[in-house]
């Protein structure tokens, strides 16, 4: 089995597992996630290949992480993850992406992300659920970071946070590479309080 069917193995046996505990319908987890019914059946069937953003969508309706769709279960006390073996979820088109590196446990999850943007991409993000606070911190290069319209520069050596329940859109800006590393901080209470 290849590392990409493992993953979509494990992405198949979580979505359809969280999915049945919230008590949803394949109808409903469509209708609330604004992902069709037939992308759901192929999903919870290890087959298609979904974007990045209807991870996030699905992760949002159902108040949990992204890595909570795609990860396989944790090994050990200490999980120490290289970047080069964990797969981009997003790719930009002049050579950007974003890999989700791990999330933690427990009541409150942070993911932790490793982001590169060429000068001039961007990545914009759709708001995600109310509680979901975002961190980033700029280790080389520059960035623009929009929050609700508003443009935040953010260089090498800062980092910059908010509440991520508005749009917002990550954007390369300068002359070289920029790297980041983001936190998504997750509000307690997974798959409770769903929105209707």
């Amino acid at each position: 089995m290849t590392e990409t069917e493992a993953a979509l193995r494990a992405l198949a046996h979580n979505v359809r597992a969280i999915r049945t505990r919230a008590g949803l319908s394949l109808d409903e987890l469509g209708r609330r996630a604004k992902v069709s019914k037939g992308a759901l059946v192929a999903l919870e069937r290890a087959r298609g290949n979904p974007n990045f953003a209807t991870l996030v969508r699905l992760a949002d309706t159902l108040g949990i992480s992204v890595s909570a769709l795609t990860e396989g279960r944790a090994e050990g006390r200490v999980r120490v993850v290289s970047a080069d073996a964990v797969m981009p979820l997003w790719a930009g088109e002049k050579g950007g992406e974003a890999r989700l590196m791990l999330t933690t446990t427990g009541p409150a999850p942070v993911e932790v992300w490793r982001w590169k943007l060429e000068p001039g991409e961007a990545y914009p993000s759709h708001p995600h659920q109310a509680g979901v606070v975002e961190t980033v911190s700029v280790t080389a290069g520059q960035m623009v970071l929009v929050v609700d319209g508003t443009e935040h520069p953010v260089e090498a050596g800062q980092t910059a946070t908010f509440d991520s329940d508005v749009p917002h859109t990550y954007r390369g800006s300068g002359t070289g590479t920029c790297h980041l590393i983001m936190t998504v901080h997750i509000p307690p209470g997974p798959a409770q309080g769903l929105p209707v």
